[in-house]
């Protein structure tokens, strides 16, 4: 690998934008040598982590922004490993999975007596992390307190650990990621403005599963593989080729977290062989959801009409469709035609021409948008049109 995308040695003579520029030249070329632990080339991949390669030599603060499941952090461990402070650590902490009070401790530090219980004296993260970087994770969970806090370090490269007059400056690079959205936080007053500008420097947004399905195939492929190993299956799990046009149809609301749990769980469940649709997890498939009381246009809040039939997406409730930030109603339209696609092909074993008829369409239109939306496998064009 190259030298300067290593952040070996020779690199640090060259100034930030330097560097920036030629691994910015060597991107288009060679980019997925900069990145092995993200998988994907699709185009939405492509143009983040052309982002990401420009970031990373900077040492500007990162906010890291993307749904649950998506890959913040695999992103925030590429920024780190492409940046100057690549032979120095990066160390992590989760702003929502340690009390208010526990958090602050770990961040800033503490001296002994500072709290009950602290018996000794410790080092905290900014400390920890001097010359690196530090990545907060789900930092719109953060409280206003140490929010607070967090905003002196950006502002002046300081801070005090608890219990102690001492102020100690720091020279730490703060990488911040968050699946909600802080300018609603804001606007709520669960968190500061003037925090999230300090963080908002550079921004990175992690498209969501939905909007890489051309990477659909490559993701489920390396989690088979892995779910293989990890099983030590003696006859390994193979996946057929109808299953992905499936799972398309699905929204993914947990992304590639989601993905390669489904992965998983198929290969234990199945134990060897070849994974079929029936296979899926029901959500995928698009089971039916639970009844709900219908309001006074006979349309009940989960999405059914006065027949009590639910209408649901690849799973999502209607309510649930319209609740979404990225809605877009071309994108659902097409997703259900996919879903009622890949229904009549099941009905009718695969067969097209009856598929077509079940569906009301002309079959070279039918077979034109299984091939358009790469939704199913096709015969030789030949045979098909």
């Amino acid at each position: 690998m190259d030298r300067h995308l290593t952040g070996e040695k020779s690199s640090q003579n060259l100034s930030d934008s330097q560097l920036g520029n030629q691994r910015s030249t060597r991107l288009p070329t060679n980019w997925r040598e900069s990145f092995p632990e993200i998988l994907g080339n699709s185009t939405a991949v492509r143009k983040t982590l052309e982002s990401v390669a420009k970031i990373a030599t900077s040492s500007g603060t990162v906010l890291i922004t993307g749904e649950s499941g998506t890959g913040k952090e695999l992103v925030a461990s590429a920024i780190h490993r492409l940046s100057p402070r690549s032979r120095t650590r990066m160390l992590t902490i989760n702003c929502s999975a340690i009390p208010e009070s526990l958090l602050e401790a770990e961040l800033f530090g503490h001296t002994r007596g500072a709290f009950t219980g602290a018996d000794r004296a410790r080092e905290g993260l900014l400390k920890a992390a001097d010359g690196g970087t530090l990545f907060l994770d789900e930092v719109g969970e953060m409280p206003l307190s140490v929010q607070a806090k967090l905003l002196r370090v950006l502002q002046q490269k300081e801070f005090t650990p608890l219990g102690s007059n001492t102020t100690i400056k720091t020279n730490v690079r703060i990488l911040a990621a968050t699946n909600v959205d802080l300018k609603d936080a804001v606007l709520g007053k669960r968190f500061r403005a003037d925090l999230y500008y300090r963080l908002n420097v550079l921004p990175v947004h992690i498209p969501p599963l939905r909007e890489r399905f051309d990477d659909l195939e490559a993701l489920v492929t390396n989690f088979l593989k892995e779910a293989n190993r990890i099983h030590s299956r003696s006859n390994p799990c193979v996946i057929a080729t109808r299953v992905f046009g499936l799972m398309r149809g699905y929204n993914w609301p947990g992304n590639i977290r989601e993905l390669q749990n489904v992965v998983e769980r198929m290969v234990v469940m199945k134990a060897g062989g070849v994974i079929q649709a029936e296979h899926l997890p029901p959500e995928i498939l698009g089971g039916r959801l639970r009844q709900a009381p219908k309001d006074e246009l006979g349309v009940d809040t989960m999405g059914s009409n006065t027949n009590g039939e639910s209408f649901s997406i690849g799973g999502d409730s209607v309510q649930s469709i319209l609740n979404q930030t990225s809605f877009s109603m071309p994108d659902y339209i097409t997703r259900l035609e996919n879903a009622l696609i890949l229904a009549a092909l099941d009905k009718t074993d695969g067969n097209k021409n009856q598929a077509a008829k079940l569906l009301g369409m002309n079959r070279t239109t039918l077979v034109e948008k299984i091939k358009k939306r790469k939704i199913a496998p096709l015969n030789p064009p030949s045979r098909e049109l």
